[in-house]
């Protein structure tokens, strides 16, 4: 029976790394590589991806990339394939295998959800992976026919072994929450919102810590 999969890696196991890139208007572009997806290994889910689907879902990203699709990411790690576009904040740019592990590059990108994410990670937050997509588990934990979607941006747990939060999931539940997602929507059309923006941001995170 195919299943919905999504597989969760805080930004240490994804051996995460930010970095920027100056662009000719004088602003800047922030991305995320790391680990999307392990292989080989029995993972929290207790599912093991064997190394060829691993290789088989980093070779679909790319296909679709070098078709001229985007294959697009959320701030959220929900439990359906579809992508919401209110919860876009990244694109992913490429994948590749490195040993038994498919590594990845994403660019976050100035939506509203983008521009928590960029500001989280700014501010010190961090940030992990969620690969998502779908195929068979046999009895034993090992993936078969998986098909991946996309790779979403999950808030980090707060302790190992514990569920993680999801940057939009915990965003409207903490108090004013809403305060931050209209100052993000601001940031789209005035950049000034972005100092607003900031100190929301670091009362997020204490949130998410709790």
């Amino acid at each position: 029976m195919v299943r919905v999969l999504t597989e969760r890696l805080t930004f240490d196991q994804a051996r995460a790394v930010v970095e920027t890139s100056e662009r000719q208007d004088g602003g800047k572009d922030l991305y995320m590589k790391g680990i999307f997806i392990q292989g080989g290994v029995k993972n929290q889910n207790e599912r093991i991806y064997p190394i060829k689907e691993i290789g088989k879902a980093v070779e679909s990203i790319n296909e679709k990339l070098q078709q001229g699709h985007s294959v697009l990411g959320e701030a959220d790690h929900p439990e359906e394939l579809t992508v919401n576009l209110d919860r876009v904040s990244h694109i992913i740019q490429e994948m590749w295998m490195d040993g038994p592990n498919g590594f990845g590059k994403l660019k976050i990108v100035p939506t509203p959800m983008g521009n928590i994410v960029s500001t989280l990670l700014e501010s010190g937050a961090k940030l992990g992976v969620s690969s998502r997509g779908s195929g068979n588990v046999d009895d034993t934990g090992n993936v078969s026919e998986f098909e991946i979607v996309t790779v979403d941006v999950v808030a980090q747990p707060s302790a190992p072994g514990a569920y993680p939060k999801t940057v939009y999931e915990s965003l409207y539940n903490m108090r004013g929450g809403n305060s931050i997602y209209g100052l993000a929507e601001a940031m789209v059309h005035d950049n000034k919102a972005q100092k607003y923006l900031r100190s929301e941001i670091v009362r997020f995170i204490s949130e998410l810590k709790k």
